[in-house]
């Protein structure tokens, strides 16, 4: 164990006596100052995510420092058990079990329909007063204050080792921001020390203590008035048999488990075991079997608990005295003890049903209780009674559970898994990180904030942990698929294939959901009102492809009427049911919708219902939003979403944003641009390749990812007020085609083919090799003024680069015009194959 004369972490520095009291003088400006910063919750479960690696490897720097600060006898395996216990998945559980949203302080609409914000707000200094027998409840405490976003000030009891401070200063050392040190302070001194404990607790929001009735007391006089007081103090709880379950040996052996483990030291270890009987011989008997159970386990100094295990004077004189009197009436017929000559461990069998506190350390009162008096029984100790294990049959179980819930129970577990826990369980009845926080909400003028899906987009931009390590490409992505735990793949999707083999994408249902809700918040950015628009879903379905089933979830969220047709062949089944059931708002292809309308143009134009279309995936030429706006009368016409399979919703569009122009889902990812060549920045506002870093995805590491696309900052706030930061998507980087020695760019056909040639369809490049030379044909989609000569003349006059290589000799180039379902389309997303190239 090391020591220091610093034995307090204060935001970011070891400090000692002195300058703790001159600090703690002056603690009420140091904690507003720490609250006027916003700490986001994925600071936390970086930071949390990182220490835990470190916890779990045994070789690791970081695990080796802090075994020096563990307490004497204590099992190095307790870093273990911490760093399973601070790991993403399970913090991210905790976050959406306990607050509902793995970010739940941001004022995102509590129903998509109004313009009312609500979020879990942090109280703003919770002070913890730490136990002295529990090595990890003191930074896991701190954790939790830190997920609910709030200054943490920690007492450790002054027989304390440093561990705790230890802890938060490597866990503070893994956030570059230096948010997290600003909202930790731990202090260790003796609970006499009144001054320093009236001086902590002062400008607290609430104070959490661990400890007993005493405890509780002695800190509860230093708590202001209308600060909150979280207790988690001392429980009790028992063991429940029925007749057919303490007949068995592997019943026994499992309650001699939740005995021995942590040596009774938990609030969840059995002090009582109850039998559903009301006959005495039956309960001699069986604490007699369960006597020599005991006795046949390992003492507690070769379980690795032994320093629970050891026993403190008053605790001995305790045993003593309660085995003494038991014994003693054993005269009367009332009990009867079996226990071990050393001292080791004891069972005490009492006629009497009322609970009684054992002494603990392997001690276990055995009693009959029929199932009938149950509640009797134990409600009068209703305020202490934490966990009831259960042995019986399936229907035994879910009854007596009811009954011990109504008599003031918490848990129900099975007997052999009573100090069992999981990530984002209930603590003595309550979710601790609704104890550190406040249900907070806002309501906006429904005219001024209709399109603002999350108030904090208007006042603060969100700072997400800056991206490192190498970039990936698709490969690198999909190669790590392949190592992405079963438990963290419920959920797999196959992209379209437009731009390749078509390529697997994995995740979890949780990560799916944050996705889904992320995306439906763009959605109401670009102008969608789930309160009147009623939508047709004509994405593509099946195979494995993402894009019907993800916004019919978008839908589901948002709570918005949908007629979930998808994309098929027969465009007159489909306008028939548009009509039919009044849909005037469009998701879809560009590609699928364009056909749809042009196939069904009379109906459609008759109907004259259609007043939005959002569309993903592809791009509407200026053209066709010409089209759709002029002859058909859509009034809105916005990307749904920018994204990929792989990385979900990146981007999406605000009522003010057009053409490619997104702003960035910030919440979620980190945008960088890089030069096209080299893997540096780019100049703002010059076009480099897309880089994104997600944040919010459970088992995988995806960060650094190079989409394809090429795209450019949009610098300045935007005019819909929004802070997230805003791109211009220019293109894929496939769209540049090295041809016959030359680079051409798609995009310059497709303009030239709008502005000068007039086209308003979609278009098509086919790259093929011929025995003299390479061939480029466009292919366009055949309308009433389509004329291919004239389209040649337009590209070769207005490209001098394609005019080159045809003059040369070196390209063929072929205009041709076709109907518009014999253009290549991927057979997963329907999407159209901007380039097919087919030389080999």
């Amino acid at each position: 164990m090391t020591e220091t004369t610093n034995h307090h972490y204060w935001q970011g520095a070891f400090i000692g006596e002195e300058e703790a009291g001159r600090r703690l003088a002056d603690w009420p400006a140091a904690v507003e100052a720490a609250l006027a910063t916003v700490l986001e919750t994925e600071t936390v479960l970086a930071a949390c995510d990182a220490l835990a690696t470190a916890l779990l490897d045994p070789t690791h720097p970081v695990r080796a420092r802090l075994a020096a600060h563990l307490p004497e006898g204590e099992d190095p395996a307790v870093l273990a058990e911490l760093g399973r216990l601070l790991g993403r998945r399970e913090l991210t559980r905790k976050l959406r079990r306990e607050l509902g949203s793995a970010v739940p302080g941001r004022l995102n609409r509590a129903d998509p329909r109004e313009t009312v914000y609500e979020a879990w707000a942090p109280v703003g200094l919770v002070a913890h007063i730490a136990p002295g027998n529990a090595a990890t409840v003191a930074p896991l405490s701190i954790v939790e204050g830190l997920l609910a976003g709030n200054v943490n000030i920690l007492k450790t009891s002054s027989a304390d080792t440093l561990l705790t401070q230890a802890l938060m200063a490597e866990l503070a050392a893994l956030d570059p921001s230096g948010a997290l040190a600003a909202r930790i302070v731990v202090l260790r001194f003796p609970s006499s020390r009144d001054d320093w404990l009236r001086l902590m607790c002062a400008p607290a929001d609430a104070v959490a203590v661990w400890g007993g009735e005493a405890a509780v007391a002695g800190v509860a006089a230093h708590v202001p008035e209308g600060c909150r007081l979280v207790e988690w103090g001392h429980r009790i709880s028992f063991a429940y048999l029925t007749a057919d379950a303490w007949s068995e040996q592997g019943t026994l052996e499992a309650l001699a488990d939740d005995v021995c483990l942590f040596e009774q030291q938990a609030c969840s270890s059995p002090q009582v075991v109850y039998l559903d009987t009301e006959e005495e011989g039956e309960v001699f008997a069986f604490a007699e079997r369960f006597a020599g159970v005991l006795a046949a386990r390992l003492p507690a100094t070769a379980t690795g608990f032994g320093a629970l295990g050891d026993v403190r004077p008053a605790e001995e004189a305790e045993l003593t005295t309660t085995e003494l009197v038991a014994r003693l009436e054993e005269h009367l017929g009332l009990t009867r003890v079996f226990a071990a000559s050393d001292g080791a461990w004891r069972v005490m069998a009492d006629t009497r049903s009322p609970l009684t506190a054992s002494p603990l350390h392997r001690s276990v009162w055995v009693k009959p209780l029929p199932r009938k008096r149950l509640i009797a029984t134990l409600r009068p100790m209703r305020r202490y009674l934490q966990t009831a294990g259960i042995a019986g049959s399936r229907t035994d179980f879910a009854e007596l559970s009811r009954t011990a819930l109504a008599a003031g129970v918490t848990r129900v577990t099975p007997i052999g898994a009573m100090s069992e826990s999981y990530a984002g369980e209930p603590h003595d009845g309550v979710y601790a990180l609704q104890r550190y926080s406040r249900r907070v909400a806002v309501q906006a003028d429904p005219e001024r904030f209709a399109t603002t899906a999350c108030l904090d987009d208007l006042a603060r931009p969100v700072l997400l942990p800056r991206p490192s390590g190498p970039l990936l490409g698709k490969d690198e992505v999909q190669e790590r698929n392949g190592r992405v735990a079963r438990a963290d793949a419920e959920l797999y999707f196959r992209s379209g294939g437009s731009t390749g083999a078509p390529a697997l994408s994995l995740f979890s249902y949780d990560d799916y959901d944050t996705q889904m809700h992320a995306a439906a918040r763009g959605l109401l950015a670009a102008g969608y009102d789930p309160a009147r628009d009623r939508t047709a879903n004509l994405f593509y379905c099946g195979g494995m492809y993402g894009g019907f089933i993800s916004f019919f979830s978008v839908l589901e969220r948002l709570g918005g009427v949908q007629l979930p047709l998808a994309a098929g062949d027969d465009h007159r089944a489909t306008a028939r049911a548009l009509i039919d059931h009044g849909a005037d708002t469009l998701f879809g292809m560009p590609s699928y919708l364009w056909q749809l309308l042009h196939a069904e143009a009379d109906a459609l134009r008759a109907y004259g219902g259609l007043r939005k279309v959002f569309y993903g995936g592809e791009h509407f030429t200026p053209e066709q939003l010409r089209t759709l706006t002029e002859e058909f009368g859509i009034e809105v016409v916005r990307s749904i979403t920018y994204g990929s399979t792989d990385l979900g919703p990146l981007g999406y569009q605000c009522a003010h944003s057009s053409g490619g122009v997104h702003h960035l889902h910030a919440d979620l990812h980190t945008l960088e641009i890089l030069d096209p060549a080299e893997d540096r920045p780019v100049t703002p506002g010059d076009t480099g390749r897309l880089v994104f870093t997600t944040h919010a995805r459970r088992g995988q590491s995806l960060g650094r990812y190079v989409i394809g696309d090429l795209g450019r900052e949009v610098p300045g706030r935007c005019t819909c007020g929004s802070l997230a930061p805003r791109f211009e998507l220019q293109g894929r980087i496939g769209d540049v085609m090295r041809v016959a020695t030359y680079f051409l760019d798609r995009r310059r056909f497709v303009s030239l083919a709008e502005e000068a040639g007039g086209h308003r369809g979609e278009s098509q490049i086919l790259l093929e090799r011929t025995p003299a030379r390479e061939r480029l044909t466009v292919r366009v989609e055949r309308t009433a003024a389509t004329d291919p000569a004239r389209l040649r003349e337009v590209f070769l006059s207005g490209y001098a680069e394609l005019r080159s290589a045809v003059d040369e000799g070196l390209l063929e180039l072929v205009v041709e015009a076709v109907d518009g379902v014999s253009l290549e389309r991927s057979p997963g997303s329907g999407k159209l194959r901007a380039v097919v190239d087919a030389r080999r």
